[in-house]
């Protein structure tokens, strides 16, 4: 049996997704504290771990792009076979569900208290997860086309001279 590459990330983004759906429908169903805090705070929690994999795969993809053709869309969304079907389907499917989820919950408790705005509100910053999680399995484990260096043409390295007068003396 082969070895799912990046399966403790998949893993990881298939926690937290279930824990912040199992938090959100208990808090729209029950709506009373400590569901709403619990909720949020699953929430904000998911965003947080959403921000680091965020910054950390954009990083990783930097390092890599020197030498490969890294597209956004192939990155984050694991398109152009960046990905084996079966893991881009898991990982868009999770981040699909985590913008439903948000958007439902956050519609459906559309107020707290009888005041505008709802603590379920904070689960908009979710679907932050999955496209972290998606970018950092992208930037670990993905395939992309290697750079076209054959040429030479193209911008020169910062800190070289590229031979083109720029007008100064």
């Amino acid at each position: 049996m082969n070895p799912v590459k990046g399966a403790s990330i998949l893993r990881a983004n298939e926690l937290l997704t279930g824990l912040f759906v199992a938090t959100a429908i208990v808090a729209v169903i029950a709506f009373s504290n400590p569901w709403k805090v619990i909720a949020a705070s699953v929430a904000i929690a998911c965003f947080s771990v959403g921000v680091v994999v965020f910054l950390w795969g954009y990083w990783a993809a930097v390092q890599r792009s020197r030498y490969d053709n890294i597209a956004v869309a192939s990155m984050y969304f694991l398109t152009d076979k960046c990905a084996p079907a079966n893991i881009a389907r898991r990982m868009n499917v999770l981040l699909g569900v985590q913008v439903v989820v948000s958007i439902a919950t956050a519609l459906m408790r559309s107020s707290t208290d009888g005041k505008p705005g709802s603590t379920l509100a904070f689960g908009i910053l979710v679907p932050v997860l999955g496209l972290g999680m998606n970018g950092l399995w992208a930037a670990l484990h993905g395939e992309f086309s290697l750079r076209n260096q054959g040429s030479g043409a193209g911008v020169p390295p910062l800190g070289s001279s590229s031979g083109q007068d720029d007008g100064h003396d």
